[in-house]
């Protein structure tokens, strides 16, 4: 085995694993314990309203993000789904909890989002939808490197701060 097919092996592990994670993730939303309605009552408790409408763009986007990664379709796009479901997630649930995980941290969001960017940064390698579909294009490069680092973050941080500022409210702090 060569570098090139290690690496790219790899790059398909890592985004496989993210990706698929992140879809387990959008699938309990929708069909676990609580399915949506339950979903729709945590978000409101956090201060995301309305619930329902967040419960349903939270699942969709984390069922979307995480298969187009998976896949390597259009890599940046889904990355950035990943910045912006992970900021949303580490700002209104973990942000007061510090970063470590083991006290309910933002640790975990960080790592799934940096590992994201760092896929659309290094590209989606060769066992993906994206080298099969755009190689040899002109659209290639923009799906990797700077650009596709860019695209992620910038993408992401607008999406995620814009939910952030138009819906979240806060929850009133008791006793």
């Amino acid at each position: 085995m060569t570098y090139d097919s290690a690496l790219d092996f790899g790059l398909l592990l890592l985004r496989v694993v993210l990706g698929l994670t992140m879809a387990a993730h959008g699938y309990n939303k929708f069909f676990g314990g609580g399915r949506i309605p339950g979903t729709a009552g945590w978000f409101d408790s956090i201060g995301m309203k309305p619930g329902m409408f967040h419960a349903r763009v939270a699942a969709t986007t984390e069922i979307a993000a995480g298969l187009g990664l998976a896949l390597g379709l259009l890599t940046p796009v889904p990355a950035a789904g990943f910045v912006a479901l992970m900021l949303v997630a580490a700002w209104t649930v973990h942000r007061a909890n510090g970063f470590f995980i083991v006290k309910e941290g933002w640790e975990y969001n960080l790592v799934l989002a940096a590992a994201a960017v760092a896929v659309a940064a290094t590209g989606a390698g060769k066992y993906s939808l994206d080298h099969l579909l755009f190689s040899g294009t002109g659209f290639y490069g923009w799906l990797y490197g700077w650009c596709g680092l860019t695209i992620a973050v910038v993408l992401g941080l607008l999406g995620g701060i814009g939910q952030l500022a138009v819906f979240y409210r806060p929850p009133a702090k008791t006793g």
